[in-house]
């Protein structure tokens, strides 16, 4: 099975990003790839004003994705791939994207990305709850059983959140969190118990006329499994879900791609015979096989 599309990718314009967003046009032009969507990181838990970055809010944290200018970066991206899709005309179908943050906290500055006029595709993503860092961030030997199950129902309980607000195209790698929980530092977990919780995210989104994606990042980590996994992949088919898109999340050129032929074969398991991708924030379907 070829590679067909990946919709989740990064460049320099993430704070994590290693690949310029031209050197990722040229990769993806080499795969062949028909749709490639560059979705760089804005975190509207960070959405400040130029001046807040001069001052000592940003000085006092050393992680990256809190001291990042998102708001200039956002549209000095979105300028950027602008320019690029002209470019390619022709060469490379090339999305512009956002992967969007945690819109949960912080309405203004998601609202505004959502209705800037140059975006093809947003992901909706949650990458941490409100009053706690990161997931990739936690120590989670440092809590109990009880504790971690709360942390999952607040993260499935303000995704639904997310969803409810509507503005965003896909969901963002569901089941983020066991990345780190599981994969990274091995701590078992029941997902099941929160499966009330992700049928009726499903369902609004379905309803919404809303997609979710399989980011196949996971095959490439120690969780070893994509976000979601095939079970949720077909839960979401289950309740009429129509909206599939694919992506890596890749950081730079030598991922990108990386597993979207085991995502379109997971895909197909869980009845689906097409993928979407979008331009104008307008869903454009295309045959798996």
């Amino acid at each position: 099975m070829r590679k067909i599309i990946d919709c989740h990718t990064h460049t320099t314009f993430s704070p994590d990003g290693h690949s310029s967003p031209k050197e990722m046009c040229e990769s993806a032009k080499r795969l062949g790839l028909s749709a490639y969507a560059i979705t760089d990181h804005c975190e509207c838990s960070t959405w400040f004003d130029e001046e807040y970055y001069d001052g000592i809010g940003a000085r006092k944290s050393d992680d990256p994705f809190v001291v990042y200018d998102y708001k200039s970066r956002f549209y000095n991206a979105v300028d950027n791939i602008s320019k690029l899709k002209s470019e390619y005309n022709g060469k490379l179908n090339l999305i512009s994207g956002i992967e969007l943050g945690q819109p949960t906290q912080g309405w203004e500055g998601a609202d505004e990305v959502a209705g800037n006029k140059n975006l093809d595709f947003i992901i909706g993503s949650l990458h941490q709850i409100r009053e706690h860092d990161d997931f990739a961030f936690l120590n989670y030997a440092c809590y109990s059983e009880s504790e971690i199950e709360s942390i999952l129902e607040k993260y499935y309980a303000e995704m639904l959140e997310m969803v409810n607000w509507n503005k965003f195209d896909v969901l963002g790698h569901l089941t983020y969190p066991l990345r780190y929980i599981v994969g990274e530092q091995g701590v078992e977990v029941n997902n099941d118990r929160y499966d009330d919780m992700i049928f009726e995210i499903f369902k609004k989104l379905s309803y919404n006329g809303k997609g979710i994606e399989i980011n196949t990042s996971g095959f490439r980590q120690k969780y070893g499994i994509p976000f979601p996994d095939i079970k949720y992949v077909k839960m979401f088919k289950d309740v009429g879900g129509e909206i599939l898109s694919i992506g890596s999340d890749a950081h730079c050129t030598k991922d990108l791609g990386s597993g979207v032929d085991k995502g379109a074969e997971i895909a197909v398991s869980a009845g689906f015979r097409h993928l979407c991708y979008f331009k104008q924030r307008k869903p454009q379907f295309i045959s798996i096989e």
